[in-house]
């Protein structure tokens, strides 16, 4: 098998023999490190692109302009844990706050303004979530009905309620 020469059957050194096995050694750990167990990418996984909405009730008109012109601006990323996340508020949308208040035995409802100097806003986030199963957000779930904190580098609403869900897949929640 090795001759006189020190080849391996007469045509490659052992010593370059042991180079290239190192190197397919090598290139075969560096590709499980990269790719997933079913050879998906692991670096760049799937994402579902998702939008919802969420109601902060009870805020200051000041502060309403202040996080509009902010989200007008495209200056409203999402963050968590001081990094950036993939979602963005795209709008936000004011209406007068109010607060119901029984006015008879029967149940009926009267919408009575208890503050005219405060608002209701409703925020729209799209964002892309890695699982659509967990669809969490940072470190947050997305799901309605859940609290939500709204939270750029600009602006915090600290008390918010997702009130609807999409996602691209055509699933509601």
């Amino acid at each position: 098998m090795i001759d006189e020469k020190g080849r391996l059957f007469g045509k490659i050194n052992i010593v370059d023999l042991l180079v290239i096995l190192v190197i397919i050694i090598a290139a075969a750990v560096l590709g499980v490190k990269f790719l997933g167990p079913n050879g998906t990418v692991a670096v760049n996984p799937k994402t579902t692109h998702v939008t919802y909405q969420v109601l902060v009730e009870s805020v200051r008109p000041e502060v309403y302009e202040n996080v509009k012109a902010f989200v007008d601006a495209g200056d409203a990323t999402l963050m968590a844990s001081g990094e950036m996340l993939d979602g963005q508020v795209v709008a936000v949308e004011s209406a007068p706050h109010t607060t119901n208040a029984t006015v008879s035995a029967s149940g009926d409802m009267l919408l009575v303004g208890t503050d005219k100097n405060l608002l209701d806003l409703t925020f729209t986030i799209e964002c892309n979530v890695v699982n659509p199963i967990t669809t969490e957000i940072g470190t947050q779930e997305v799901r309605v009905g859940k609290s939500h904190i709204v939270k750029t580098d600009r602006f915090e609403m600290a008390t918010g309620t997702i009130i609807a869900c999409e996602w691209d897949d055509g699933a509601q929640e």
